[in-house]
């Protein structure tokens, strides 16, 4: 008692076997991957040319000369490791902002040094135009 369910036409004859392929998922996988293409193209022509610099490395460079300007705890302002009164400090300063290069001012104030001494030299410094100042030895301070 064999029975074909489902066969078309109902009369038992064999269904008909399907030749042909099932081309919806070829198609679907072909647009995916043009649409891929259509997307990575213009990221590869987008790119920017640079034109690298060809020539000879810069001359010797003259280092700047170093300034060290020591405060120490009675507050004495020290030029290269002679004192000197705020007015030799303001005429040193000026002297040395004329320099080409400009000097690297290495200040180092003692940690028992008075506030407003180290900051006069700062502000000394900054009006006069030597911008390159660097406090040596902060770590002193950090407690």
């Amino acid at each position: 008692m064999a029975m074909n369910v489902g066969s078309p036409g109902g009369n038992g004859s064999e269904p008909d076997v399907m030749m042909d392929i099932n081309t919806t998922p070829l198609i679907d996988v072909m647009l995916v991957l043009l649409v891929m293409l259509i997307i990575t193209i213009p990221i590869q022509l987008h790119s920017v040319t640079l034109e690298m610099p060809v020539g000879t490395p810069p001359a010797n460079q003259i280092k700047p000369e170093k300034i060290q300007i020591d405060i120490d705890d009675k507050s004495t302002v020290y030029w290269q490791g002679l004192p000197v009164t705020a007015a030799e400090l303001e005429q040193k300063m000026q002297a040395a902002s004329q320099l080409n290069p400009q000097p690297e001012v290495h200040l180092r104030p003692n940690k028992d040094a008075s506030y407003a001494v180290v900051a006069n030299v700062l502000a000394s410094t900054r009006r006069i135009g030597l911008n390159k100042i660097a406090v040596i030895g902060s770590e002193q301070f950090v407690q």
